[in-house]
């Protein structure tokens, strides 16, 4: 069993920066993979961003390739999501997840923990 909670959400303007943090409680966090995923109004949740176990493999939507990026502290038992250059449509609920198989996961299904979110608003 893992917790999660996730920080740092905010209201930002266009091209500004906001770094979420997602940190874990239990003491097997280095094992899992952890994932990103982002839930606006009306529309169904998307995987944003994931990160292996060991923090060497990294995978991203296409939609935010280049803007964000994920990083991991095992010893903290924090993963972080660095967003940079930041759109309206970003705007979001934003929600971490933990995958017990520990590799490279975009599928949300197979996210076993999640948090509660947190909100990230960008204005135009």
């Amino acid at each position: 069993q893992v917790q999660l909670v996730e920080t740092g959400g905010g209201l930002v303007q266009a091209g500004g920066s906001l770094r979420l943090s997602c940190a874990a409680s239990g003491r097997t966090f280095s094992r899992y993979a952890i994932g990103w995923f982002r839930q606006a109004p009306g529309k169904e949740r998307e995987f944003v961003a994931t990160i292996t176990w060991s923090g060497r493999t990294t995978r991203y939507a296409d939609s935010v390739k280049g803007r964000f990026t994920i990083s991991r502290d095992n010893a903290k038992n924090t993963v972080y999501l660095q967003m940079n250059n930041l759109k309206p449509e970003d705007t979001a609920g934003y929600y971490c997840a933990a995958n017990v198989n520990g590799g490279v996961v975009v599928t949300e299904t197979l996210y076993a923990y999640w948090g509660q979110g947190t909100q990230v608003t960008v204005s135009s």
